[in-house]
């Protein structure tokens, strides 16, 4: 699914998106064009999201 498909509010796990990450380095083969470039950076902000509101969570 692509970060643009995703509902407004809707929040995915930081470890949800670094697999979805993972897979989308795989599937380009560690070359990414320029459709995938910005569907990482996409995925690189909303795990940083992620990650930002567990760890506040946790404290």
């Amino acid at each position: 699914m692509s970060p643009d498909s995703m509902p407004p509010g809707s929040v995915r796990s930081a470890a949800a998106l670094n697999e979805q990450i993972r897979a989308l380095w795989m599937r380009a083969g560690g070359t990414l064009s320029a459709q995938e470039r910005a569907e990482y950076e996409l995925l690189v902000v909303e795990w940083a999201e992620a990650i930002r509101g567990e760890v506040i969570e946790a404290a």
